[in-house]
């Protein structure tokens, strides 16, 4: 079970850095050095000659060290930028994840029948099981996730957070 310090709040950071080997550990070191845990991470090549990529940290930490970690990475040389999303304003977070889920009978039409409502797809079926797809807000994930516990949940494999400002500007 995981401890939440006091004052402890929830921030989505992104950081656009060189694609080279070995920056993803410099960035987990920073948060390792300080004893804070990634809820969540996500690392993708964002440009047409795979030189940029884009991490996207989910963790939690009082303010001050939130500030502190941002300034720190933004003094690695291979970060080109560093954006707290969760200050920086409105944003969209999305998150993949893959669920298996075993039943037959009343359980296998009711994990189907939950499945729709929340616009999950069916992306693997045998007799005796269903791999749903569901994209959507991490709070929308863990109640999926909840619901299925109770049918015959077996697996879950989740992609990571992903976040993006609204509105027409980049960061």
């Amino acid at each position: 079970m995981k401890i939440k310090q006091q004052n402890s709040e929830r921030h989505v950071l992104t950081i656009t850095v060189d694609n080279e080997s070995g920056i993803l550990a410099k960035i987990a070191g920073l948060f390792t050095a300080r004893g804070y845990n990634i809820d969540s991470l996500t690392v993708a090549d964002i440009s047409e000659n795979h030189a940029v990529s884009r991490i996207t940290i989910v963790t939690n930490g009082p303010p001050q060290v939130i500030d502190q970690i941002e300034a720190q990475l933004d003094r690695l040389v291979p970060v080109h930028k560093v954006t707290d999303l969760t200050q920086a304003g409105p944003h969209v977070e999305r998150e993949l994840a893959l669920i298996k889920v075993a039943g037959t009978g009343e359980k296998r039409v009711e994990s189907l029948r939950i499945a729709e409502l929340f616009r999950a797809n069916v992306v693997d079926t045998t007799i005796e099981s269903f791999v749903f797809e569901l994209t959507g807000s991490p709070d929308k994930i863990d109640s999926f996730i909840t619901l299925m516990r109770e049918l015959g949940l077996v697996e879950v494999g989740r992609s990571g957070v992903v976040g993006m400002m609204r509105g027409a500007e980049g960061v």
